[in-house]
């Protein structure tokens, strides 16, 4: 009898393995689109594949998540870890961030209201052309998500991955939620669709564009200038 329970485990957890193949190659693909050409999805993908295991391995269907959703947030977080293990961005990039982040984070404070492209390049010092051309790098260079404001973009998932393990980060993480949530939907129109297309609908950045007709570029600066919002408003929150 446990022998044949034991079979019967091995069996659903082949068959989530082989259902959710796909569901890998999507998420490799949706990071592709902001990632260098350095970078080969058949990596993403086998890092891909790995957090699958590990999902069909640890899933528990008592806790309320389905497989998919479980699985979506360990196949993206081995995915990540694969990136940031191999992190390809110059030094320069990343303190070009910085810099766009304090200066955004400095206008807002001075002028009380969202700042543009415009004003943004003159508290730089620099031209639009290279204020946009900052944005891109930093975009293409490395991953400009939520887990930039110290949290996986997974926190968004929260009620449907609850383990109750620690009902004192379940507050912390409410919090946050609702703060991130409410940051979100201050943002400048066009910025906040382009989250949300990109986060909640998962199209890539060249669906984006199609979709406000733009070109792909601009759809990334749109998404690099919002996630420098988002990190400058969210600053508190960031250890």
């Amino acid at each position: 009898m446990v022998k044949a329970s034991a079979y019967s485990a091995q069996v659903d957890k082949t068959q989530l393995l082989e259902k959710h193949t796909v569901l890998v190659k999507r998420i490799a693909y949706h990071l592709m689109a902001r990632l260098p050409a350095s970078v080969l999805v058949d990596d993403l993908i086998q890092s891909g594949m790995i957090g699958l295991f590990e999902a069909a391995n640890n899933f528990d269907s008592s806790k309320g998540a389905s497989f998919e959703t479980f699985a979506g947030i360990r196949i993206r977080g081995a995915m990540l870890d694969e990136i940031r293990r191999g992190d390809w961005t110059p030094r320069s990039v990343h303190k070009n961030s910085r810099l766009v982040s304090e200066a955004i984070k400095n206008l807002e404070a001075e002028l009380g209201r969202d700042v543009t492209d415009i004003e943004v390049a003159e508290k730089l010092d620099i031209s639009l052309n290279e204020y946009h051309h900052i944005l891109n790098e930093v975009s293409s260079g490395k991953i400009i998500g939520f887990e930039d404001l110290g949290v996986s973009e997974d926190i968004l998932n929260l009620d449907e991955d609850r383990t109750h393990s620690d009902p004192y980060q379940d507050i912390e993480k409410d919090l946050f939620r609702k703060a991130l949530t409410q940051c979100i939907s201050s943002l400048p129109e066009r910025e906040a669709l382009v989250l949300s297309l990109y986060y909640d609908e998962e199209l890539n950045l060249r669906e984006i564009g199609q979709v406000l007709d733009v070109s792909e570029s601009r759809v990334s600066q749109i998404h690099s200038q919002a996630m420098h919002r988002l990190k400058a408003r969210m600053q508190s929150w960031q250890s």
